[in-house]
């Protein structure tokens, strides 16, 4: 389906699905989905394996907000 797609968008640029695949997965960690369920849809029989689909980065490092602060302490 993607190389017909392809096809007639006239793309010469040799596509395939991993990109694609990468995109998903990164996208469903960040929205919260937990990464076993992600594993578990990608058919990975390793974390190690989603870990590089999803291309965790240290970069929303400071988007991780500490379950501590919310305690009205």
């Amino acid at each position: 389906m993607l190389q017909i797609t392809v096809q007639q968008a006239k793309i010469k640029k040799r596509i395939t699905v991993q990109p694609f695949r990468h995109s998903f997965a990164t996208h469903l960690l960040k929205n919260g989905t937990d990464s076993r369920y992600i594993q578990s849809l990608l058919g990975h029989s390793s974390s190690k394996t989603t870990e590089i689909e999803t291309h965790i980065t240290t970069n929303d490092f400071d988007q991780i907000k500490n379950p501590l602060d919310k305690l009205d302490i």
